[in-house]
């Protein structure tokens, strides 16, 4: 009996020692700091093993704190027990602390949903400026994602004038469908040639017969880095930069002018914009709009009363209360308005509803696990 205590002692002695080894020696302070930098500068979090991740990369400078933060907002709203989100934003030093703080608190009310990092500007050198200035303020910076987020394979890549009314998961679930040739998604930027841009006023090629638009895009980085797209986007730009309007957009057509193989096409309903609904119908969004983008301030005005109620529906709402209460009512509520109505966007409020009327009902709602 007393031989057997022994042996148990021992045992336990020897599992401890080696337990403690594995820890102070193979996890070194330098891979300690490594996970906790995955988990975000700011926040590290850990993930749920169990549970797929969907990347979402932004790029925020200027003014565009805010907007950035409410398109985020957008898809956390509609996550609905969903995957673990990461977001990845590249942005302007000065930018950083806002996105701390908001995140931070969203993290308290929302623990293990999410996590994030924060990444600095970074154009090729010696060129930082004219590339920073090309479009809107650093715009840019996406075309430069695959060498910037070297650890990442895909991103869902959002302009900051985006927000969300489905799930991302729907989205995101398109990368399945790419064949084995195509290393980015977009749709298309027209639905009419009688008022497409491109083909009535571009001075450069251009995808297809109306163009592509970059709002949304789904990016394989790891393809785009075995194609060595930086390589290709560079001269391009040094060709073609006198006759460009939209900057980066028209750089990515260009690209995927001389290599139409590589892009994968999803449907305007990922990438609802005025130009669908502003002169007629233009966009066959019967599944509902997904993601509604607002390019060209019609967030920010009353051009199209739809769009700007959709957004402030967004950013009143605050996160971890009722969605159906404090967000869907008063929704629907803003789009009943005369003024929203009778304008010719109003005319696909259904439509804009049709997700989160499946989503969020009438009932004592537990919307966070």
């Amino acid at each position: 009996m007393r031989n057997v205590k022994k042996f148990l002692l021992y045992l336990l002695v020897t599992l401890c020692i080696i337990f403690y080894i594995l820890f102070h020696i193979g996890t070194s302070k330098d891979d300690i700091i490594k996970i906790m930098r995955d988990r975000g500068k700011s926040s590290f979090m850990l993930t749920t093993p169990s549970k797929p991740i969907i990347t979402i990369a932004a790029v925020s400078c200027g003014e565009r704190l805010k907007e950035t933060l409410n398109m985020l907002k957008s898809v956390l709203l509609f996550n609905v027990n969903g995957p673990h989100l990461k977001f990845v934003i590249v942005a302007e030093e000065s930018l950083h602390i806002g996105f701390q703080e908001k995140l931070g608190d969203w993290q308290e009310i929302l623990p293990g949903q999410f996590s994030y990092e924060l990444h600095d500007l970074k154009f090729p050198m010696g060129k930082e400026k004219e590339w920073k200035s090309l479009f809107k303020p650093c715009a840019a910076q996406r075309l430069f994602l695959p060498s910037l987020l070297q650890d990442i394979d895909s991103v869902l890549y959002l302009d900051t004038d985006t927000v969300f009314l489905s799930p991302v998961s729907e989205i995101w679930s398109l990368f399945k469908d790419f064949n084995a040739t195509q290393i980015a998604g977009l749709s298309p930027e027209h639905e009419d040639k009688n008022v497409g841009w491109y083909n009535r006023f571009a001075h450069h090629p251009y995808y297809g017969e109306l163009g592509v638009n970059s709002g949304v895009m789904l990016m394989n980085l790891t393809r785009m880095r075995d194609f060595h797209w930086e390589d290709h986007i560079l001269p391009i730009h040094d060709e073609y930069k006198l006759k460009i309007i939209w900057g980066d957009q028209d750089l990515i057509n260009i690209l995927f002018y001389f290599h139409p193989e590589k892009l994968y096409v999803f449907p305007c309903e990922f990438n609802y914009r005025p130009d669908h609904c502003m002169y007629q119908s233009i966009c066959n969004a019967s599944n509902g709009v997904r993601i509604m983008h607002g390019n060209r301030g019609y967030f920010h005005s009353d051009k199209q009363p739809l769009f700007s109620a959709v957004y402030r529906a967004i950013e009143s709402y605050e996160l971890g209360k009722d969605p159906y209460k404090n967000f869907l009512m008063n929704l629907e509520s803003d789009l009943e308005d005369e003024v929203v109505v009778n304008s010719n966007c109003g005319k696909v409020e259904q439509q804009v509803l049709l997700k989160a009327k499946k989503i969020f009902v009438a009932k004592d709602y537990y919307y966070y696990n």
